[in-house]
C-alpha cells in the first residue's frame, strides 16, 4: 500500500475515534520513524474537518517542554491545527464529555498582526509579527487509547489537540519577560503544575520561530490574525468533572476554566 492510501486509511480510523472511542496506537501499523507520513495523516483529517465547515484560526506547538516530552517519551516538538469551534473564553464551563481523555496545560498564546511567510525568518521577524500575548490553557486530548503515544501517533492525531481557553487581556511583548516568566497552574487551591518561559524551547518566541519555519516549509505559512499556542510551560495534568483550573503567568492576567459532566 502506498503512503497516500496508508495516510487516508489511518486518517479515517483517527477521524472515527472522535465519536467511536480511542483506538490502538498507529505506530504499530507503519514505519514509526516516517514523520512525513504522520503529518500526511494529520493533513488528511484537516481536509476532512475543513470540508465539514471547521474554520482554522491558528496552530499549536506541542512537545516544547522537556517535562512534557519526558511524560510522553518523545524528543522533539510538533504542531497541529487550532479550530474556531474549540476556542473558549477564560471563565468558560466545559463538559468533559466533549473529549476522550482530556488533560490540561498552561502556556502563552500569541496573536499575529502580520504574515510570517518570508525566506530566512529570524527572531526579529517573529517579534515584529506578534500583535499581543495572552495567558492560555490548552486542553490536550488523545484519540489513542490510554495515551499510549509515540511522536508518530501524536503528530497524526493533530498533535493531541483538544481545545484552547484564551485569556482576555492582551499584553504587548515589550511588557513581558518571556524567558524568565513564572507559571503556576492550580486546581482549586492546589498548585498542580509549575514552570517558566524557558521551558518552552528556551523561549516561547523561539518556539514560534520554529513553527513559522515549519509552516513555510509545508506551504501553509502563518498569517495575520492567526493564534499561535506556543507550547506548555510545565507538565500537563489530567482533567475530570468538577475540576476548576486557573493559570497565572508573570506579566499576563490569569486564565481559568471549569469542567462539568
Amino acid at each position: 500500500m502506498n503512503d497516500k492510501n496508508t495516510a487516508a486509511n489511518l486518517a479515517i480510523s483517527l477521524f472515527d475515534a472522535y465519536t467511536k472511542g480511542a483506538i490502538a496506537p498507529l505506530r504499530n501499523q507503519v514505519d514509526a520513524t516516517d514523520i512525513s507520513l504522520a503529518y500526511q495523516i494529520q493533513q488528511e483529517n484537516h481536509r476532512h474537518w475543513s470540508e465539514q465547515g471547521r474554520v482554522t484560526i491558528g496552530r499549536k506547538i506541542g512537545l516544547t517542554s522537556t517535562a512534557v516530552q519526558a511524560q510522553l517519551g518523545v524528543d522533539q516538538p510538533d504542531y497541529g491545527m487550532v479550530y474556531a469551534d474549540t476556542c473558549y473564553c477564560s471563565g468558560a464551563q466545559i463538559s468533559v464529555g466533549k473529549f476522550l481523555q482530556p488533560k490540561i496545560e498552561a502556556e502563552i498564546a500569541f496573536v499575529l498582526k502580520s504574515d510570517l511567510d518570508a525566506d530566512n525568518l529570524t527572531i526579529i521577524d517573529v517579534i515584529n509579527a506578534v500583535d499581543y500575548a495572552v495567558a492560555a490553557l490548552e486542553i490536550v486530548d488523545s484519540r489513542v487509547a490510554n495515551w499510549d503515544i509515540s511522536l508518530f501517533d501524536t503528530i497524526a492525531d493533530n498533535a493531541s489537540y483538544g481545545g484552547i481557553i484564551m485569556g482576555t487581556t492582551p499584553v504587548s511583548l515589550s511588557q513581558l519577560d518571556l524567558e524568565n516568566c513564572k507559571m503556576q497552574l492550580a486546581n482549586g487551591d492546589a498548585v498542580v503544575s509549575e514552570g517558566e518561559g524557558r521551558a518552552c524551547l528556551g523561549n516561547p518566541l523561539l518556539a514560534t520561530l520554529w513553527l513559522a519555519n515549519m509552516m513555510i516549509e509545508n506551504g501553509q505559512p502563518l498569517k495575520a490574525g492567526d493564534v499561535v499556542l506556543s507550547g506548555a510551560l510545565g507538565p500537563m495534568v489530567a482533567v475530570k468533572s468538577g475540576d476548576q483550573f486557573t493559570a497565572s503567568i508573570d506579566g499576563l492576567n490569569g486564565v481559568s476554566v471549569s469542567f462539568i459532566d
